[in-house]
């Protein structure tokens, strides 16, 4: 055998190679009885990489910020754009209101999905390539709606705008936990999600200002317009911040192919030394054989140190679905994700309906009806920054009052407040609608609802993200298809229960199923710390 250089390999032994760890990146240590050589040392969030994203300039990571949170705002921009321009679109291409219905929720349950193949494919091709490529989908969809002469191709088109908008989704904040510490995240991720939520705000403002001032196509050259900034800045100032040493899917084959390695190793000896003792002659009565080591793990291995940099990933090794059937196997996971898709699919229905109601019955021409949404998006941004701040005042308090030690269940004690409002705000709603009343009771109730709506949903995400600890990435891509699932049906079934129930019956409805949502809220609040950690116990157990 070709003896490998002790200059160019990495010496494992089984403690460096326990699938427990998180990542592998080698480092020179000494040692007593032997030179300096690389050793791999196991550290996900600190592993050695070239150019490394967390000692970027602060204003290499601002640049990185405002690109990827401009990004993020087309996801929620081009959702809500369209509303204010539904009438003019359904009487020029001479379309239904459930075409108009499919054309939107068809939108939403591509984009609530599709994040989980551009998370897996920037495992392995980085973010860059999959932001660009995105991008360039969105592009191309938009183009093509704005061209469209029938309703069909706007419904095809919408579900690749949908799929271009959607990585973002996926891959932004993993972008942000590329070039920040664990400390710094929390504020950065406030200002990276707060750009959605001005996207529907602003949505209706320029949906309905570009459809009453040139037509509902402007809407769509402006997404084009819109994209195309989006594209260069990522083409021209954006550096690929994905290091695979710091990539679990990595890590995951970098593993397997060491202990792939070492049994290699293992059965080459074993050949070797079966050989040599086959040709020696027992010279002394009742000598043995001197066995072969077969325990493989308790060997050290040698590696050479470039093939660790040498490693590729493929689709296979980021297989996503895996993760998602591990959060949906948690009771309190489902007990939660199933409110978070009942509060989203709620916020797309009203904004949907609301501005068709107002098309019916006040004879607001786009532009007003943009300006009356614009009240939800407002309070869904005050809900989202008040509600974050006063759940993470709450867990402060709960921890202290607990001795210092906290639990994830504790942030929804958070919601509470909120809950005895919610409902009360949707039937106000509901009654305000359905008796025609003056349009700022309409703008009031909106604001409530968004207000109140947004507080719980944001304490729910947190709660998702807390309670699945190594898989956070995982439980918010299963909260988005979630979300997207409940917001197909929810559009789907608007307007023939507005149809058949008035607005009153229907928010009134509404305001039942937050009730329920509430409920299931507080059974995880209650019983959720002792489901997650009966689960956790039966994954151990099943790990061995």
């Amino acid at each position: 055998m070709t003896k490998v250089p002790d200059s160019q390999t990495t010496t494992l032994t089984p403690a460096d190679v326990s699938l427990s760890e998180t990542d592998v990146h080698p480092i020179q240590t000494p040692s007593t009885s032997q030179p300096l050589e690389p050793q791999i040392k196991l550290d996900i969030e600190h592993a050695l990489v070239e150019d490394d994203p967390r000692i970027w300039s602060n204003a290499r990571k601002n640049v990185v910020l405002v690109i990827i949170s401009g990004a993020s705002m087309i996801a929620g921009l081009c959702a809500n754009i369209q509303n204010p321009a539904n009438a003019q679109i359904e009487q020029e291409l001479h379309a239904t209101p459930s075409q108009i219905s499919l054309s939107l929720s068809l939108f939403i349950l591509v984009q609530g999905n599709f994040p989980v193949i551009w998370s897996a494919i920037s495992e392995f091709k980085g973010r860059k390539l999959v932001y660009l490529f995105s991008v360039a989908l969105f592009i191309l969809g938009s183009v093509i709606v704005a061209v469209s002469r029938n309703i069909g191709l706007v419904i095809g088109m919408r579900v690749i705008q949908a799929a271009g908008s959607s990585a973002v989704i996926a891959i932004g904040a993993a972008t942000l936990a590329d070039i920040y510490e664990p400390h710094q995240r929390g504020t950065m991720m406030g200002v990276y999600y707060s750009a959605p939520l001005l996207g529907p705000s602003l949505g209706s403002i320029v949906g309905g200002g570009l459809t009453q001032g040139l037509s509902w196509r402007a809407v769509f050259w402006f997404l084009v317009i819109w994209g195309g900034v989006i594209f260069a800045a990522f083409f021209f100032l954006f550096h690929d911040t994905f290091r695979k040493e710091r990539s679990l899917a990595y890590q995951s084959v970098l593993k397997k192919q060491i202990l792939e390695h070492k049994l290699r190793q293992a059965r080459d000896a074993a050949q070797i030394e079966d050989t040599h003792v086959s040709e020696k002659k027992t010279s002394e009565e009742g000598g043995e054989r001197q066995a072969v080591p077969k325990d493989v793990e308790a060997q050290p291995v040698v590696v050479p140190a470039a093939a660790i940099k040498e490693i590729k990933l493929s689709l296979a090794d980021v297989n996503p679905f895996p993760p998602y059937l591990r959060i949906l196997s948690r009771r309190n996971n489902v007990a939660i994700l199933i409110p978070s898709g009942l509060l989203f699919a709620f916020s797309f229905s009203i904004t949907y309906t609301c501005a068709r109601t107002l098309d019916l019955y006040y004879d607001y021409d786009a532009l007003r009806t943009g300006l009356v949404l614009l009240a939800y998006g407002i309070g869904s941004i005050l809900g989202s920054i008040l509600g974050g701040r006063w759940s993470d005042r709450t867990l402060a308090r709960l921890k202290a009052a607990n001795g210092g030690v906290s639990f994830p269940e504790m942030r929804l004690e958070s919601t509470k407040i909120a809950m005895w409002f919610l409902p009360p705000s949707l039937v106000g709603y509901a009654w305000v609608c359905q008796e025609r009343v003056n349009v700022a009771a309409i703008c009031v109730m909106l604001f409530l609802a968004g207000f109140f709506s947004i507080w719980i949903y944001a304490s729910t995400l947190a709660y998702i993200v807390d309670a699945n600890t190594g898989r956070s990435s995982s439980a918010v891509a299963t909260n988005s298809s979630f979300r997207g699932a409940s917001a197909f049906v929810a559009a789907e079934i608007a307007v023939p229960l507005q149809d058949a129930l008035g607005d009153g019956g229907l928010y009134t409805l509404w305001a039942g199923l937050m009730l329920i949502a509430q409920l299931l809220i507080l059974l995880v609040l209650y019983r959720g710390k002792q489901w997650r950690e009966a689960s956790i116990e039966r994954e151990r157990q099943r790990s061995g």
